[in-house]
């Protein structure tokens, strides 16, 4: 084996090794402090899927998503949906177009949605833990 194909072949697995290591952020839910609803990860999923409109406490629900692009969100679509980031895409343009529903409203960043969550008692997101603050409350999906 030539050298710089096995220079090559070690750099690829590096960058696979990385890409896979950033695409695992620690994801948690979070809601407004003062938020007392129970939430399992069946809730969350039918929130964000459009098809629950109301918190168990009777509550209208303000889901938001990330963008396409965050790593949390590809994190949130795999591990708490079940289904992969393009699936969801997928599944939100046929809601869409059938005029059945609208996706969440999508924001650029962990800050964003820490923002919005600590200011609307309605409002449920996900954030990578390490952002997480005191203005918000994690929800445990076990």
């Amino acid at each position: 084996m030539h050298i710089k194909s096995f220079t090559k072949i070690l750099t690829g697995i590096a960058v696979g090794y990385s890409i896979s290591f950033f695409s695992l952020a620690d994801v948690v839910v979070v809601v407004h402090p003062s938020n007392d609803a129970a939430l399992s990860k069946k809730a969350v999923q039918r929130i964000f899927l459009g098809k629950e409109k109301k918190f168990s406490n009777g509550k209208e629900v303000l889901p938001v998503n990330q963008t396409p692009s965050s790593s949390a969100r590809d994190s949130f679509d795999t591990n708490t949906l079940g289904r992969s980031s393009t699936q969801i895409a997928a599944y939100w343009s046929k809601l869409v177009f059938t005029g059945k529903g609208i996706p969440p409203k999508e924001l650029d960043n962990d800050a964003a949605v820490l923002a919005i969550v600590a200011d609307n008692q309605n409002a449920i997101g996900y954030v990578d833990s390490a952002s997480v603050s005191d203005a918000v409350k994690v929800i445990s999906l076990n």
